[in-house]
């Protein structure tokens, strides 16, 4: 696992994008994998500057889905295939046709999550995946304790992963309390893993995930088991972290081939 250390969240937002940028210009069909919240929205802010720059030609990109809310009606304005295509896939300038996402209004969600890795698996898998992490360590809606071994499939939403998202409703009531998710074992199977977090909130969750031990009750711990994982931090989220100093260090060191 690779930590780098940046100034803050534009910064990371910058580094996460231009890595996005270098592998679609190695492979111009990369199927991304794409978190919602607000901790991303700078990668795709940047990565967006980039393509109108005329920098990077991201039309044959695809963008695959983390998870989705249960239950919301088609079109709702925060089910997450909403808001994907409202901040990636439209800013980027693609197409609905470009975008895989399990179906959240399915009348049998198990098919649903069971039909969603099949289609992961038929696009060829994830060649990098965007993620989050709450404050509890989850990583897509992988709550604490969940199997490292897990595919897609149907989570019940905590207390605290619910609060969280009310900033995004008119009403806490109003916050699904399922969601489709990919699994850890799904997330793992992707080439490139790479975790965006920011702010003081997430310190604590940042160093049980690098530095504490391998374990379901801080799911994004199983990073750790991955072979091209990356954690991006800005400095209040590295506040906990023992290995600070030794992170900048070896990130400062890294030659400028090896990208992240």
């Amino acid at each position: 696992m690779e930590v780098v250390i940046v100034q803050d969240a534009a910064a990371g937002g910058e580094l996460i994008a231009r890595t996005i940028a270098d592998l679609l210009r190695r492979k111009r069909d990369a199927l991304l994998g794409v978190a919602t919240g607000s901790t991303p929205l700078p990668v795709y802010q940047a990565l967006t500057a980039k393509v109108r720059a005329g920098e990077v030609d991201a039309s044959g990109a695809r963008i695959a889905q983390l998870d989705e809310y249960v239950g919301l009606p088609a079109g709702h304005p925060e089910s997450y295939r909403s808001v994907v295509l409202r901040e990636v896939v439209e800013p980027l300038g693609l197409t609905e046709g470009a975008f895989i996402g399990p179906d959240g209004a399915a009348e049998d969600v198990q098919a649903a999550c069971e039909a969603y890795d099949r289609a992961l698996a038929e696009a060829g898998g994830v060649d990098l995946q965007l993620l989050g992490i709450g404050t509890d360590g989850h990583i897509g809606f992988n709550e604490p304790c969940s199997s490292l071994a897990s595919r897609t499939r149907i989570k019940t939403l905590t207390r605290q992963t619910r609060a969280d998202n009310a900033r995004f409703f008119d009403s806490p009531d109003e916050v699904p309390h399922h969601v489709i998710t990919q699994g850890i074992g799904t997330i793992l199977e992707a080439r490139h893993l790479v975790l965006l977090a920011t702010g003081e909130g997430k310190a604590e969750a940042v160093a049980q995930t690098v530095e504490g031990p391998v374990a379901a009750v801080v799911p994004a711990s199983a990073l750790q088991l991955h072979p091209h994982a990356t954690v991006v931090v800005d400095e209040a989220a590295a506040s906990k972290l023992k290995l600070a100093d030794y992170f900048r260090a070896t990130y400062a060191a890294k030659p400028d081939w090896q990208g992240i």
